[in-house]
């Protein structure tokens, strides 16, 4: 299972998605989803595998 956390600029949680089954699929609704998350104050997010409990990577929704 994985899902993003998101995170404001100071790298504290504000929220987390709905789980994804694979991480394409979480990817893939992130690509449609970033914009509106950005416009709600959310600066960065973290792609988070829970089965194997680890982060798989972090990144800015800054869109420059």
């Amino acid at each position: 299972m994985f899902d993003w956390t998101y995170l404001d600029g100071s790298g504290s949680e504000l929220g987390r998605s709905h789980g994804f089954d694979e991480a394409a699929e979480a990817e893939d609704w992130m690509g449609h989803s970033w914009q509106d998350l950005a416009a709600n104050g959310v600066e960065e997010v973290e792609l988070f595998d829970r089965t194997r409990d680890r982060r798989l990577y972090r990144m800015g929704l800054a869109s420059e």
